[in-house]
């Protein structure tokens, strides 16, 4: 392959519409634009979601919902991960480095899905009593 001989795959490009060439082109005369009309003038344009003067269907709608921008982002984590890593001690960092909780996660929260057949000392991350339950009856412990 050279670069002088690369071209766009065929049908992919298309000529630009020339308007307001003559009626055998099929866009002369009115060139495309239709009859009369603010849009049919030079400079005719309505700001998105304008309805010709009435009260448009964004400020008809009533406000709804919030989304708190200082809100803390918790990660939930399977009791299976956790079996999964083969650690005896879990913290965020671990389970950050392991991939199984997203990097940006500023907590985590372990619930009781899966098992977990070993001892495995958690600590600084939330837990379910369920899980809490689980991870001691395999003789692990959870510490704050």
């Amino acid at each position: 392959m050279r670069l002088n001989t690369i071209k766009p795959s065929e049908g992919s490009k298309f000529a630009r519409r020339r308007v307001g060439r003559g009626m055998g082109s099929g866009l002369g005369k009115t060139a495309g634009r239709g009859h009369k009309g603010q849009s049919s003038r030079s400079g005719g344009f309505h700001k998105v979601g304008f309805e010709g003067g009435q009260m448009p269907l964004h400020r008809r709608l009533p406000k709804r919902g919030f989304t708190s921008l200082t809100r803390r982002y918790i990660a939930t984590v399977r009791l299976g991960q956790i079996h999964r890593l083969g650690l005896d001690e879990v913290d965020l960092l671990v389970l950050i480095h392991a991939g199984i909780i997203p990097t940006l996660s500023q907590g985590a929260r372990i619930v009781n899905t899966g098992e977990i057949t070993r001892a495995v000392t958690i600590r600084g991350v939330g837990v379910s009593a369920t899980a809490k339950a689980a991870i001691e009856a395999a003789g692990g412990k959870v510490e704050a």
